[in-house]
């Protein structure tokens, strides 16, 4: 288990280390069914196809575990999620790459957090972008 990063080691511009998610098909299913999302288009090929993709695509709550992970592997055990706000791009979809970057753009120390832009993208472009903000120990 990683040690969780204290508030005084964090700069702004600081960058997380990149995580690369190659996605497929069980994951994007596997998410959905987990987040107890049914909507079809994020398991069926045929009611995706039917609303012009080609294939079964990402949900948002899948996205947020995965930018929440993305975070709290850089920040520690410690860290506690205060707050995640982020905005949908192009679709994750099976047999592509979603490339998570992020980067420290303010510190408070009063208020023991630290602001994280961060972005995932996928050879479309920009499947979400956004901050999360997390609370680390002093």
């Amino acid at each position: 288990m990683s040690q969780s990063r204290r508030l005084g080691d964090v700069k702004v511009g600081d960058a997380l280390p990149d995580l690369d998610v190659e996605l497929t098909a069980a994951i994007i299913v596997g998410g959905a069914i987990a987040s107890r999302d049914f909507t079809p288009v994020h398991h069926d090929r045929s009611a995706a196809n039917a609303a012009g993709m080609s294939d079964v695509f990402m949900n948002i709550l899948t996205t947020n575990g995965y930018l929440s992970r993305f975070v709290t592997d850089w920040a520690g055990p410690d860290a506690a999620l205060a707050k995640v706000a982020i905005r949908l791009g192009t679709p994750n979809t099976p047999g592509d790459t979603m490339q998570l970057r992020g980067e420290v753009t303010a510190v408070d120390p009063e208020g023991g957090t630290v602001d994280i832009a961060v972005a995932a993208k996928n050879s479309w472009g920009d499947h979400a972008t956004g901050t999360v903000t997390v609370a680390l120990p002093k």
